[in-house]
């Protein structure tokens, strides 16, 4: 809970009646949870758009080529949390991605629809 939805808390709570103060305060946090949440940091631009699908960790398919994950690749999800390589096995992803020096996937960021609407058309 932010800490500007603490004086307002406070009043809440001060009212005689303990259900309408705890419903409205559940009010409060449902709408500051259903805020966007922003990656930090942002997708860098050096990031190339694609398809990709995990067939059996660390193998995978890349636009329908077949790639390597490379040791301690990074995959972020929708809300920018790290999402583990075999949860997402069969998983056709739409994704910005980086390869690595030996062109071994490194780093990969599961699109929301937003964000694929953003990618200029080729």
């Amino acid at each position: 809970m932010n800490r500007c939805f603490l004086p307002v808390l406070r009043a809440l709570l001060a009212l005689r009646t303990p259900a309408i103060a705890w419903g409205l305060t559940a009010l409060l946090c449902a709408s500051a949870s259903a805020q966007a949440v922003l990656r930090t940091p942002p997708i860098p631009a050096s990031a190339q758009p694609g398809l990709l699908q995990i067939t059996q960790p660390p193998q995978a398919l890349l636009n329908g080529q077949p790639v390597q994950l490379a040791p301690g690749a990074r995959i972020r999800g929708r809300d920018n949390l790290l999402l583990l390589s075999a949860s997402l096995v069969g998983q056709q992803l739409p994704v910005r991605y980086r390869l690595d020096s030996l062109g071994l996937l490194h780093e990969v960021w599961v699109l929301s629809d937003a964000e694929i609407q953003a990618i200029p058309p080729r």
